[in-house]
């Protein structure tokens, strides 16, 4: 069995995901979206500027990494020479080595017996960015080696230490002594040292229990979580059996903590949520929480929006609404760190007319430009509210006006007409969806987008090809699909207002019959 740092790092984000890479039906897969593929190619565009930006001079194995075997004696050798800095190196080494060093205690109190005869056949293979030389004793002579791992991200994640402390314990067993530290490159190009005295103990436990689920087919519990699961190549898969077994994880408020306490209880799924007792479900998670679960479910299983319990109807002063309303929504590019359009729907409802209105940096220097014509296309409607979805767009435009030295007051007057139906939403209804996100309720309500396919990761992706191709119908799909989005505010908070106001005259008419 090939225990590999690519399927601990899975394993730590989602053990599930580690199992069906082994065992599951490769058919099942979904196909690799873009925005993944666009990950890829930036973290390899990351790591050598990295290793160009601190003038590493650098050899490595003639044989790629696909070969692991031959790639790792290779990586042997040059370690056995003495090169400064190899790259694109693999270690790897036995289960008996492993074991010589650190025994097998941990790795036998997580498996049963019959399963022992497995672990002869283990091997570990591990593939940091960098191994670099650095003075000291090993078995290689008067110097030793660290790994250094060159990663996208712009903090220290728990998945990047553990594979961290994985590389510093194989390359310790190699060269005899454990290095004297493991170095992350991150984002910004800071520089970020394990503690490897928490990590390697750590790491030993982590590597046991994920050999342990695999030697006995272990086949982990599926949990859907949009944003970690989003990316993956089983969403699919884990999300069909996820419906099929009514999993709880589709329940908005559902997170996996409160997951564990409603099992404690015995509450594993939608039925059973539905027939516990709200006290019982307060004493375990508490009272507002088990309130919004008992609604949420009361929706999803009437298929009916509901007013939340906890939202004043009679004494809420409605949704802002005006003669001309503006709907905003931002399209960015994370990595770039660049807000690329900026899209405006007016709505005339004295007219009776709408336009959309785009402000597209077609080059990445062009975000300034768009800026400014973005805030002296909303001064023109002074009095106009701007709804907009999350909190991201009001991020955005501090950021944008930090950026280019905008007048404070002009922000501070901006960011008065701001409304955002996200808050709304989340304090007043609920809805029968599994997710509150924009998409999400528009469908249930009836708006659909015309490009099938968009997101917002997409929409990143098909401005990157722009910026490689200059094919402007990957531009009309990033404007097509940005009207879109604004026009679906536009629904929600057409089909808000409407809701509430049907809401509190309906309570107060009860209200009334009742005195």
């Amino acid at each position: 069995m090939l225990i590999t740092d690519y399927l601990l790092l899975n394993y730590k984000r989602c053990n599930r995901r580690t199992y069906l890479d082994i065992y599951g039906n490769p058919q099942q897969k979904d196909p690799e979206k873009d925005f993944l593929r666009k990950l890829k190619r930036e973290n390899q565009s990351h790591i050598r500027n990295v290793i160009k930006a601190r003038s590493l001079d650098y050899r490595q194995p003639e044989i790629s990494r696909q070969n692991w075997q031959l790639n790792a004696q290779q990586t042997l050798k040059l370690m056995q020479q003495g090169v400064d800095c190899i790259f694109r190196g693999t270690l790897s080494l036995s289960f008996s080595q492993w074991q010589a060093v650190l025994g097998d205690e941990i790795f036998l109190s997580k498996i049963k017996n019959s399963q022992q005869d497995l672990l002869s056949a283990v091997i570990f293979t591990a593939a940091p960015s960098l191994l670099i030389k650095q003075p000291g004793k090993s078995r290689f002579g008067n110097w030793q080696y660290i790994p250094v791992n060159i990663k996208l991200g712009r903090r220290a994640k728990p998945e990047y230490k553990l594979i961290a402390a994985f590389h510093a314990q194989i390359l310790g067993i190699i060269q005899g002594i454990i290095p004297t530290r493991s170095q992350l490159i991150l984002k910004e190009h800071n520089d970020y040292f394990i503690n490897l005295d928490l990590w390697l103990i750590k790491m030993q436990y982590i590597v046991a229990e994920c050999f342990a689920m695999l030697a006995h087919k272990l086949e982990p519990e599926v949990f859907i979580s949009r944003q970690r699961c989003s990316l993956c190549n089983w969403y699919g898969h884990c999300y069909g059996v996820a419906q099929q077994q009514q999993h709880l994880s589709l329940v908005p408020g559902v997170t996996p903590k409160r997951y564990e306490h409603l099992q404690e209880i015995g509450v594993d799924s939608v039925e059973s949520l539905v027939k516990v007792a709200e006290t019982s479900l307060g004493e375990m998670v508490g009272y507002d929480v088990a309130r919004q679960l008992k609604q949420q479910i009361a929706a999803i299983e009437s298929d009916r929006a509901l007013v939340r319990s906890s939202f004043d109807l009679i004494n809420t002063q409605p949704i802002s609404t005006g003669a001309i309303e503006l709907y905003f929504d931002i399209e960015a590019e994370p990595e770039r760190q660049i807000d690329y359009l900026l899209g405006v729907l007016l709505v005339d409802r004295a007219e009776n007319t709408e336009e959309f209105y785009a402000f597209l940096a077609e080059k990445p220097e062009d975000e300034g430009q768009i800026w400014q014509q973005f805030l002296n296309f909303v001064n023109l409607y002074p009095d106009a509210p701007i709804f907009h979805y999350s909190e991201y767009e009001v991020d955005t435009i501090k950021r944008l006006a930090e950026l280019y030295n905008t007048p404070k007051f002009i922000t501070k007057e901006l960011l008065s007409r701001f409304v955002d139906l996200h808050q709304w939403v989340t304090q007043s209804v609920v809805f029968p969806v599994e997710s509150y996100s924009l998409k999400a309720l528009a469908n249930w309500i009836g708006f659909y987008w015309r490009e099938t396919q968009g997101s917002g990761d997409q929409s990143v992706c098909w401005y990157d090809q722009w910026l490689y191709t200059q094919d402007r119908a990957l531009l009309e799909l990033i404007l097509s699909y940005n009207e879109d989005d604004c026009r679906a505010t536009r629904y929600l908070k057409d089909w808000l207002l409407d809701f509430l106001e049907s809401q509190r005259n309906e309570k107060i008419r009860v209200i009334a019959s009742q005195r």
